[in-house]
């Protein structure tokens, strides 16, 4: 971007003169292909989650989450009764349409309408959905909703610097990486150093070309395994923007 100069002579950023309110996404419901996000139901997707999150055997998946793992499904149907129901985080069930159970979670949060600024995280997404085409389709979705339809500027994905799946999956799905902020938090009694990563509203349309041709069904051979990479096909489409 050129680089502006107000009266004074001092570099300014770049004018907004229309700029509305986006909407919030509390209600919001989100359709694909291979999965459907609704807000989260504890009496309608614990059982569904319970026996997701318990595909994970050793429990890691819970690692770098501040809460979990639950021994019984009563415990996370409580969890998710606290905590899931709010408007900031507001959570999303993954519904794979192939069953019609819940087999994972995300939702947005930090939610700031008023500058366009949202961010994804609380994701957990089951042994179900790991490796296959679904959980990003679920991520491309909860993008597409936040810039398409919303018209938000900024979607941030933030995790623990040590996180080294999260970090690869923000690049993966085109974040971009914009620092380390030291000692930011703690969680289960420890210290936690956040990774920051984002994508903006200009970059958006080149990541989302390069999302639907990759979650073509031409895109996969006759076992389900891709053709081509998105990382690959993500990170050299936006690098001509960046």
């Amino acid at each position: 971007m050129p680089e502006l100069i107000n009266d004074l002579g001092q570099p300014i950023g770049f004018p907004v003169p229309d700029w509305q309110a986006c909407e919030h996404p509390r209600g919001a419901t989100m359709q694909g292909r291979l999965c459907r996000l609704e807000p989260v139901d504890p009496d309608k997707h614990a059982s569904d989650l319970f026996a997701a999150f318990a595909q994970d055997q050793d429990q890691g998946n819970w690692t770098y989450l501040p809460y979990g793992p639950f021994a019984t499904e009563d415990e996370l149907r409580s969890w998710m009764f606290a905590a899931c129901l709010g408007d900031d985080p507001c959570f999303f069930s993954v519904i794979d349409l192939e069953t019609e159970k819940a087999v994972g979670v995300a939702s947005y949060l930090r939610i700031e309408p008023g500058v366009g600024v949202i961010e994804v995280g609380h994701i957990h997404f089951s042994p179900l959905m790991q490796g296959r085409p679904i959980s990003t389709e679920a991520m491309y979705l909860m993008m597409r909703q936040v810039f398409d339809v919303w018209g938000y500027r900024r979607y941030e994905w933030k995790c623990d610097a040590l996180n080294q799946p999260s970090c690869a999956a923000a690049r993966r799905l085109g974040f971009m990486f914009e620092g380390i902020f030291r000692q930011a938090t703690m969680y289960k009694q420890r210290n936690r150093d956040t990774a920051w990563f984002s994508i903006l509203d200009r970059e958006w349309p080149t990541a989302r070309a390069v999302f639907e041709n990759w979650l073509g069904v031409e895109n996969f051979d006759a076992g389900g395994r891709q053709k081509t990479s998105l990382s690959e096909s993500m990170q050299q489409a936006l690098a001509k923007l960046r």
